[in-house]
């Protein structure tokens, strides 16, 4: 099936397409594009049943929401196989997907308490209230990468706020979004408050542009983004929350510590999923002299040595397939590119499978340009500095300013960093690629709007009322100057 509307499976749309496996081309779904026309029907369909939905106490809305985790939980093995056989991930990491998801909802409850909860405080002779309301319809366009708990991350927070969904997944992953909506379905999600429409670039446009939308949530590229930005931009009056990627700096101090420690947070920084996190260090910078030196030999060392293979093999692979063969051509290029501009190249991916890639490290300290993009791939730029403020400068020298990390065993030199980095994720001797769902997760510049998810989420999911309330009017114990009685 492709659509999902009003409760209703629908095997038709326009144009077909199909998902297949990004190692070995094994065609693992097939459906339709969505129709302009089924696209239209999904958003009135989730605006018809908003109201209801709405008016649903919060905790039967909660008793759903839980009810989905029972079932996933259930499903735990047959779901992180298809987000595994999809997005090419290693079953161990897949399987670390769904262990996120169902903590979400746990702490998406206590998210929606903490922040949106209901306050009543007594003010003189009245009292001072607030209450959230859920805005309406919400559009929640999917990545690829975290097929599941991403989009689950908008999603869980949405329902539980009252608001209804119409979700279009990663044209690169429907499957996991058709499983997704099916356990909604199970879990007793009444039809119509959560709507699937699968299908290309063109889907998201048709959905976008709804007049009947209150808002969107997005993960994804900066460039899809900003286009979401620009059209919103005279639209005040709905919602849109970005989280996009970054161009992301790992500064690496000469009171580093452990060498193989280090490197170890390096390499999952750099090439955790092949690159594919919107947190992966793109940019590592070394202290010049011995001690940068012998970072970047044992970097190359094991880097090298990385275990590529696909989801299933033994055995188990540090990461597998890049989510397409255009996606790894891609980061080809960008390394091509670097090296033309003057970059060295210390280790050169290249091609081990359909769309599999090993690491690159191209020293870029003496290249003619700077990159200021992400690639989405396993590729890692060097630069060498002389001082650690040297590095922060150059650090915060990008558009982006998702996550930032530095690797020290200095107090002092942490302080500095903290103070004077520019990024919503700043980390310490920890990988970038770590977050904690029970945090804000988001970044500034190019890299979102200033709506960050995870456990922030609930802050968008819902719009503040405040209220002064009394039982009665009453006249004032000092008289308002002017007023004559």
């Amino acid at each position: 099936m492709t659509q999902c509307i009003d409760g209703q499976w629908l095997n038709q749309g326009g144009a077909s397409f199909e998902s297949t496996a990004p190692y070995d081309g094994q065609t693992l779904w097939q459906g339709f594009i969505a129709t302009d026309n089924q696209v239209d029907a999904a958003v009135n369909c989730a605006r018809d049943r908003f109201s209801q939905w709405r008016q649903t106490s919060f905790e039967q809305r909660c008793a759903i929401v839980e009810q989905f985790a029972q079932l996933l939980e259930a499903e735990r093995e047959p779901f992180a196989n298809i987000i595994a056989q999809e997005t090419g991930k290693p079953l161990w990491e897949s399987r670390t997907e769904v262990t996120a998801m169902l903590g979400k909802v746990a702490i998406s409850i206590r998210a929606y308490h903490e922040r949106t909860g209901f306050q009543d405080h007594a003010q003189g002779v009245a009292r001072r209230v607030l209450r959230h309301r859920p805005h309406g319809v919400l559009a929640v366009l999917g990545p690829y990468n975290f097929p599941g708990h991403l989009p689950n991350g908008h999603i869980i927070p949405a329902l539980l706020a009252g608001n209804t969904v119409v979700f279009k997944p990663s044209e690169q992953t429907p499957w996991c979004g058709e499983q997704m909506v099916r356990l909604w379905h199970q879990a007793g999600l009444p039809a119509g408050v959560l709507n699937l429409v699968q299908g290309d670039a063109s889907v998201g446009q048709a959905l976008m542009a709804h007049s009947q939308l209150d808002g969107l949530l997005f993960t994804g590229s900066s460039l899809t983004g900003a286009a979401l930005h620009q059209h919103y931009a005279a639209q005040t009056g709905k919602l849109l929350a970005l989280e996009m990627g970054g161009n992301n700096p790992l500064i690496c101090s000469e009171d580093y510590g452990d060498l193989d420690a280090a490197v170890n947070t390096i390499l999952q920084s750099a090439f955790l999923s092949g690159g594919q996190r919107c947190t992966c260090a793109r940019r590592l910078y070394l202290p010049n002299g011995s001690s940068g030196d012998a970072i970047l030999e044992r970097l190359i060392e094991v880097a090298q040595r990385l275990v590529i293979d696909t989801p299933f093999s033994l055995p188990e692979p540090f990461y597998g397939a890049l989510i397409s063969p255009q996606a790894a051509q891609r980061v080809l290029t960008a390394q091509s590119q670097r090296i033309a501009a003057g970059g060295r190249a210390l280790l050169t991916a290249r091609l081990c499978g359909q769309a599999m890639l090993t690491p690159s490290i191209i020293e870029m300290s003496d290249a003619d340009t700077f990159f200021d993009e992400e690639v989405f791939g396993p590729l890692l730029q060097v630069f060498r500095y002389h001082d650690l403020a040297q590095a922060v400068t150059q650090a915060n020298a990008t558009r982006f300013g998702l996550s930032a990390g530095l690797i020290s065993q200095a107090q002092p030199e942490w302080d500095y960093f903290l103070e004077n980095s520019r990024a919503g994720i700043v980390n310490r001797n920890q990988a970038l690629t770590g977050a904690s769902s029970e945090s804000p997760f988001g970044g500034i510049g190019a890299s979102g709007n200033l709506r960050p998810s995870a456990y922030y989420a609930a802050d968008y999911c819902a719009y503040p009322v405040a209220s002064l309330e009394a039982d009665c009017v009453t006249m004032p114990a000092v008289p308002i100057p002017g007023v004559v009685w």
